[in-house]
């Protein structure tokens, strides 16, 4: 039995079973249908590998109807094929007669990959598990299936069909992308280790705020370090001038209102939130370096914080015992200004526990080739952000009841 509340892969004896897995293959692909970045689908191996003596069904999506990426799993089975160094078979079908007759005739070892679940329209729609677990596909392919497991974090906060619906009516527990994502930000939630600190970043300030508000307010950590866009907020509710261009960028993205957040916060939590003291300006891709205290209306973009911001945030950060790193510092895609994004990566793999998330940070790692100095890597976006944030994700909360359902069964 194990002493977490969700069951994992070494809660069964899954040789010979047939195994229904929700996967995250979603990946960016070019106009030629051609898989740009495989991260995800490279991320599942190890819960493939567990599974080599049983008969392994794939459930997936590929984005969503409407976006010019919206296409077939053939490319991602092909590619999964090439890291699993086995053949992994596309089906053509979701729930229908094809499918559930290929499942039937899988022997042990079998891996297919059935087609986009976003292509069933109700895939999508958010409902409860117990309404989910009475739709067609669930019902179509429950029968077929020993045991279902949820390896796909990142669309966990989705109360959608292949998430949740066959939760109540299989034992389902964790793939291993799904309980290192949950073992290892629950650590970081929790800070496991001091000092813990949360360095937010990147553009979306609504995000970095509510996950401040939480993990302060809930002493998972000691100190939360702004930089990017919702440090030029919080540095405009601390009542600095960051300049008519960089206030009207945060309005144009919708973000007014969340400089009186950032009010808020900074007035319960001063002594906890670390801003920057100086910021590099965009003067025609020249970084021209200005202390806070210089900003005026006229002021140029802000396209990352300072060498003096650097220096004291490196510091903290390299003699953290628990990071979380959570969006660039500044626009790291312009060479010029990446500097801070990569000075903090780099004082994080100095820390003890180091966690990574959202997807401009994550690609500058990569290209840093630090990947590997990090104790984990979330494959996250909006999941991760909610959960961060204090939220209760659908997809993992089903796997909790899941679990009691599951230990209440063995009882009888």
């Amino acid at each position: 039995m194990t002493s977490r509340n969700f069951l994992t892969i070494d809660d069964f004896d899954t040789d010979g079973k047939t195994i229904l897995v929700r996967v995250d293959l979603n990946s960016p692909m070019d106009p030629q249908g051609n898989i740009l970045d495989d991260m995800r689908i490279r991320s599942h191996v190890a819960t493939l590998k567990d599974l080599e003596d049983a008969k392994v069904v794939l459930i997936a999506h590929q984005s969503r109807p409407g976006k010019k990426d919206f296409t077939t799993m053939k490319p991602h089975a092909s590619l999964m094929s090439k890291y699993l160094s086995k053949q992994v078979t596309y089906v053509d079908d979701i729930f229908g007669t094809y499918a559930r007759t290929q499942i039937a005739s899988m022997e042990n070892g079998d891996v297919i990959l059935l087609e986009n679940v976003r292509f069933y329209s109700e895939e999508s729609l958010e409902r409860p598990p117990l309404e989910q677990s009475k739709t067609y596909p669930v019902k179509k392919l429950a029968p077929f299936v020993d045991i279902f497991l949820n390896d796909a974090f990142a669309v966990s906060h989705r109360s959608h069909l292949s998430v949740v619906g066959f939760t109540p009516v299989l034992p389902s527990g964790a793939g291993r992308v799904m309980e290192k994502e949950l073992v290892s930000l629950d650590k970081g939630i929790k800070g496991a280790e001091r000092p813990s600190i949360f360095v937010l970043g990147g553009a979306k300030v609504d995000d970095s705020i509510r996950v401040a508000e939480n993990v302060l307010a809930n002493g998972g950590a000691d100190r939360v370090l702004f930089t990017g866009v919702v440090a030029n907020a919080a540095l405009a509710a601390s009542g600095v001038n960051i300049g008519k261009v960089n206030l009207d960028f945060i309005k144009s993205q919708g973000y007014e209102d969340q400089i009186e957040k950032a009010r808020g916060l900074l007035a319960k939590f001063d002594d906890k939130v670390g801003l920057p003291k100086d910021v590099a300006l965009n003067d025609s891709k020249k970084r021209v370096e200005v202390p806070v205290s210089e900003l005026n209306s006229d002021s140029l973009p802000i396209n990352d914080i300072g060498l003096e911001t650097i220096v004291d945030f490196t510091k903290e950060i390299e003699n953290a015992k628990t990071v979380v790193l959570n969006g660039p510092a500044g626009v790291s895609e312009i060479a010029e200004f990446a500097l801070g994004t990569r000075e903090i990566i780099k004082a994080a793999t100095r820390s003890g526990f180091s966690i990574i998330g959202g997807g401009h940070i994550s690609a500058e790692v990569d290209h840093l080739g630090l990947a590997h100095r990090f104790s984990h890597i979330s494959t996250g976006g909006g999941a991760l952000i909610d959960y961060l944030s204090g939220e209760k994700l659908p997809g993992v909360e089903a796997l909790k009841v899941a679990s009691k359902t599951y230990f209440e069964a063995k009882k009888i």
